[in-house]
């Protein structure tokens, strides 16, 4: 009786050690399976608040312009690649409409890289722009691009949150600009209008000239 007894309870304890180690597997598995939701969690929020801060950096560009009455004039001034790093110069002792619009610039370009963690920016004129004569565009193309932290690498998800794509009614994507977003990078894009007191007018097959209003 006693070595029936003896054999009961190792058999007890075996079981008790099984359904242990099926707990702390159970459990192990849970807890990744939280990290995984709170990794992707800080991975959207990461996006979304750098997708944020390029709007409003965008945003200030674009008050930026408004303040010089000659940006239109001076609209190819703007344009700048993703490459470029240019060290913003200075306006303390004065400057003219064309110093200030590439003063601008350059400003703007230092708050990307200095805002955005691998931030960078291009600005360039849009393709609806491309027929438009000379001197008379009245667009500009803003893209902000910064590194990807998805982990979701494939192409149909990175479409899916890519700003520079146009979605048609059938839920196609196409590109939204002559201006890819750069490899590894995650992009926003947006469409600037360059106003200006003084505006770009070419008669016929004359030079361009700018018509002021008040001048």
């Amino acid at each position: 009786m006693t070595h029936h007894i003896a054999a009961t309870s190792r058999r007890q304890q075996g079981i008790s050690l099984i359904e242990s180690l099926v707990a702390v597997v159970v459990t192990a598995l849970g807890i990744l399976g939280i990290l995984g939701v709170q990794m992707r969690t800080l991975t959207d929020t990461s996006t979304t608040v750098r997708r944020a801060q390029a709007i409003r950096l965008i945003e200030d560009l674009g008050e930026r312009m408004k303040t010089n009455p000659n940006a239109l004039a001076n609209i190819n001034v703007y344009l700048t690649t993703f490459s470029d790093t240019p060290a913003p110069g200075s306006c303390a002792t004065g400057c003219n409409n064309s110093q200030l619009a590439l003063y601008d610039m350059q400003v703007w370009k230092k708050a990307i890289r200095d805002n955005i963690p691998t931030g960078k920016a291009a600005i360039f004129i849009p393709p609806a722009e491309g027929g438009v004569p000379a001197g008379q565009g009245r667009q500009l193309g803003v893209m902000v691009a910064w590194r990807e932290n998805e982990r979701d690498t494939s192409s149909a998800y990175k479409d899916d949150i890519d700003a520079t794509k146009v979605r048609a009614s059938d839920g196609s994507l196409s590109a939204g600009a002559t201006l890819a977003c750069p490899a590894n990078h995650i992009c926003h894009l947006q469409y600037l209008p360059v106003s200006g007191r003084c505006a770009p007018y070419t008669p016929g097959a004359s030079t361009t000239t700018y018509y002021c209003p008040g001048a």
